[in-house]
């Protein structure tokens, strides 16, 4: 199981639907959730593309030299790049990087924004042109010379002089839920994504991106993207789901609700049927909770318990082929911390945290100002105890 976290570009608060507990997004705080993920075992972190987010291949950028381990899963835009620049792009952060980029392909949902970057594709159109750019982009960075004319993209000589570091090319991981997405996937993706539906759900997208994958003489890993809010308990974790919406009303979801109306993506459209933008059934799996969708878009769902149950949600989806999970929690540099406290024992993980120094103090509060404490948490002793019986 791999576990990636979320740098938050845009739109960064304890709360949902309102300015307080909001926070400016810098590039100090920004570094400080990166090194947060690198050093406690994260495999890496997801950077938000879209109008309403900072460039991701800037911050991106920004972050290489403050992280050594992390790897940063970062948008290609089909549409809004040249496929070849885009591979140069890839091969140059891969390389300063030292292997540590992962792409996340993005063909985009909204109309609206997509029109305000000069795309008047329609959905059909968008993953056709979407195909044509990862032929080349993955010819050009396979070290190919690339001669190819399309429907919508021509490309004469086109090649990578600088390899990346990763060989073919960065791993391309992908999300889309409608017929024409699954054939992108099952034709060119290495890892497919699925925003945060019930298992049953999942289980039917994984089926039929394997057997489009297996049409192509490939095989597909698969990932799912969204929140978690873990506590040590159960009341405390609902209790703070609710807290989460708190200054949501019902003026702010139907607006919300409005403007993911005009999306032609199809996931969009599944995440907003969760809810139907109402708050009366927000559990709609055990543990899987639709409130961030309310006036959220993209991943829109959480789970959302103590440590034992969230751990145990997670591993129902890995039994149904899910690998990656790429979560997020606000705030994120307070919940990244928790997730890697509370969850992280309890997940088969390989934890690449960075070594600790030998100069520094002992985990836990000092004791009456005299000694350190020597029991750990239930779950590291719980260890202790499996390994004793082993």
């Amino acid at each position: 199981m791999k576990v990636f976290w979320f740098l938050p570009s845009h739109g960064e608060s304890r709360y949902l639907g309102t300015t307080k507990g909001g926070r400016a997004i810098t590039l100090p705080y920004l570094k400080q959730i990166a090194q947060a993920v690198d050093h406690l075992g994260f495999e890496g972190a997801l950077l938000p593309t879209g109008r309403s987010c900072e460039d991701a291949w800037v911050v991106g950028s920004s972050l290489i030299l403050a992280t050594e381990r992390m790897k940063f899963l970062v948008a290609i835009r089909p549409g809004l790049m040249s496929p070849t620049l885009a591979a140069r792009m890839a091969s140059s952060f891969d390389r300063l990087s030292d292997g540590r980029l992962l792409i996340n392909v993005v063909t985009g949902g909204d109309p609206v924004e997509l029109a305000g970057d000069g795309v008047f594709l329609d959905h059909k159109e968008r993953y056709g042109q979407t195909d044509e750019f990862l032929d080349i982009w993955r010819e050009a960075l396979d070290g190919g010379k690339v001669d190819f004319e399309g429907e919508h993209l021509k490309v004469k000589g086109g090649n990578i002089l600088l390899p990346p570091v990763q060989k073919p090319y960065p791993p391309l991981y992908f999300g889309g839920s409608s017929e024409p997405a699954i054939d992108i996937a099952g034709k060119h993706i290495d890892v497919y994504l699925t925003w945060g539906e019930p298992p049953g759900q999942v289980a039917e997208k994984i089926e039929k991106v394997r057997k489009k994958a297996a049409e192509y003489g490939r095989e597909v890993k698969f990932g799912i993207r969204m929140h978690v809010i873990v506590r040590e308990t159960e009341a405390e974790a609902w209790q703070a789901a609710e807290e989460l919406i708190q200054y949501v009303d019902d003026e702010m979801i139907e607006n919300s609700q409005k403007i993911f109306g005009r999306f032609d993506s199809v996931g969009q459209k599944r995440m907003s049927q969760l809810h139907n933008g109402s708050r009366d059934s927000l559990e709609i799996s055990p543990n899987l909770w639709a409130g961030v969708g309310l006036v959220r878009g993209g991943a829109g769902t959480a789970l959302v318990g103590s440590a034992a149950n969230v751990a145990a949600r997670m591993k129902e989806y890995e039994e149904i082929g899910i690998e990656s999970f790429i979560l997020s929690g606000y705030p994120h540099l307070e919940e990244a911390y928790r997730v890697a406290e509370l969850l992280f024992p309890l997940l088969p993980i390989e934890q690449q945290q960075a070594p600790v120094s030998k100069a520094t103090s002992p985990f836990g509060e000092i004791l009456a100002n005299d000694h350190y404490p020597t029991k750990g948490s239930e779950s590291e002793d719980a260890s202790k105890v499996k390994q004793n019986v082993q």
